[in-house]
């Protein structure tokens, strides 16, 4: 592994900085409910690519399961899985590359995947101009605003560029020095002929008149198993009742989103994200939903782990492949659906 290999001496790191602030955000210590169990989420982001997990929160699914959540977004698998690994969350949700990472630089209190939520990546690519044929070999040449080594944006980008021939690193040129979330600023600045983007910038740069989609890496790449939730090993053996109950909120999340319009799922979550206009968030939606985004169910197959490792190992970021059984329990997601 290169830059990936690192996640667990960053986790490290990140978590002697948080020593002494509190095992909890504030907010996770107790339960507004004492027959609750409180719980802290710790997202990798906050987006609509999620709607599933924000339906199961604002139609009150979690407590129904007598859950009193917390939900932090930590803004980067790092810190998402650093609040893990530290204790400061319960619960992590994120891309699975981070399990495989940690897993490999020997942790030994492991974050174990126990449901899967997207099956699609999240991400478009962004033109300049319209282009209403678009082609993959249309970026050879080109200069495309990217995401960093070692994160599904970028290792998914890559393996679609590979499956059409294209050599990633010799046939265009691929800036990978902007933040996550700011590549859209940048474009409208006049940076890159492309842009890989996620939701709601890739809508925004869309409206403002500065870019135009012509792809989905969500299409183009196929089913990837995209974002898990996860818990340390030794949480979920110490609270598998609370693992069940969690679960079973989520799946009550999936089963409403494939059942109900993205004009209903967009005002159940629009409380989630508040100043985007609802319309906006109900073109989003569609846009998700149109693709395939969300699982019927919450079940990490071997399969999809095997496709995961096969992406990372095409991007240099995996040097040997590790057990499907240790990382990865379905127990709760089949469970739920019985």
């Amino acid at each position: 592994m290169k830059k990936a290999g690192s996640l667990l001496l960053t986790v490290l790191l990140v978590a002697a900085t948080l020593a002494g602030c509190g095992s909890k955000p504030e907010g996770g210590a107790a339960s507004s409910s004492s027959e609750k169990t409180p719980v802290v989420l710790n997202e990798v982001a906050h987006s609509i690519f999620y709607a599933p997990m924000y339906v199961a929160i604002e139609e009150g699914y979690f407590a129904q399961e007598g859950i009193d959540l917390t939900l932090v977004t930590g803004f980067g698998a790092d810190k998402t899985m650093t609040a893990l690994l530290t204790g400061e969350a319960d619960i992590g949700f994120m891309g699975s590359e981070s399990t495989i990472y940690t897993y490999k630089e020997g942790a030994t209190d492991y974050a174990v995947n126990f449901a899967q939520l997207t099956q699609r990546a999240g991400n478009f690519l962004v033109s300049r101009e319209p282009i209403e044929n678009f082609s993959w070999d249309m970026m050879i040449g080109k200069e495309v605003l990217g995401g960093r080594a070692g994160g599904m944006p970028e290792m998914v980008f890559e393996y679609i560029l590979k499956k059409n021939d294209i050599d990633p690193v010799n046939d265009l040129s691929i800036d990978q020095s902007i933040d996550f979330g700011s590549t859209a600023a940048a474009f409208s600045g006049g940076q890159g002929d492309f842009s890989v983007e996620f939701e709601p910038h890739a809508t925004s740069l869309e409206q403002k008149g500065d870019g135009y989609v012509v792809a989905s890496l969500g299409e183009d790449s196929g089913y990837v198993p995209y974002t898990a939730f996860s818990a340390r090993k030794s949480y979920i053996e110490k609270n598998p009742d609370v693992i069940e109950a969690f679960t079973r909120a989520l799946q009550k999340g999936m089963d409403y989103v494939q059942t109900h319009s993205a004009a209903e799922i967009a005002k159940v979550i629009a409380p989630q994200f508040e100043g985007t206009e609802l319309a906006t968030i109900e073109t989003i939606v569609n846009r998700y939903a149109s693709q395939d985004t969300w699982k019927a169910d919450l079940i990490f197959t071997e399969d999809s782990f095997t496709l995961l490792e096969n992406i990372l190992e095409e991007a240099g970021e995996l040097d040997g492949r590790v057990p499907y059984a240790d990382l990865v329990d379905t127990t709760y997601a089949e469970k739920v659906i019985q």
